[in-house]
């Protein structure tokens, strides 16, 4: 299984800390959002992971992961030009996975427990792919969800 951790949006409602500081490398309890994702995957045995990265803040990205040696990982990067949306940067991610199963955690987001029991349910499930949701008062606020 490989790991895709999405870096993109510029987090328009975390302004002003975001004209100076990439959303997903904000600290929370003492490091950055995203590494809470990095290190979830890290958990199910996930060591190969790629990171999307958009033009805001790419650089602080790299700078932060390297190439993940830190953790006992492997990471690359991908490149998203334009925020064309989550579909657009998994697209972007078809030679890195290549036929394999992959897990794509949204970098701003932390899961309480992780995601060992998504994981293994996914494994049981026989599933072509499992979504993560979580009910809120105001969805319009973070994205609605079309299920059929």
């Amino acid at each position: 299984m490989k790991g895709v951790i999405l870096h993109g949006g510029s987090g328009t409602r975390l302004r002003p800390i975001t004209h100076t500081e990439v959303k997903q490398l904000l600290p929370v309890a003492g490091k950055p959002v995203s590494e809470y994702a990095l290190e979830d995957m890290i958990e199910i045995g996930i060591r190969e992971i790629n990171i999307i990265v958009g033009s805001v803040g790419a650089d602080a990205v790299t700078g932060y992961y390297g190439d993940g040696s830190k953790w006992g990982v492997s990471i690359t990067y991908t490149h998203q030009p334009k925020p064309l949306g989550i579909a657009h940067a998994v697209g972007l991610t078809e030679d890195f996975v290549a036929g394999d199963t992959f897990v794509v955690y949204l970098g701003d987001n932390l899961l309480n427990g992780g995601i060992g029991k998504l994981s293994d349910a996914f494994a049981e499930g026989r599933f072509d792919a499992l979504v993560a949701l979580c009910r809120v008062n105001r969805p319009q606020s973070y994205g609605v969800a079309e299920l059929e």
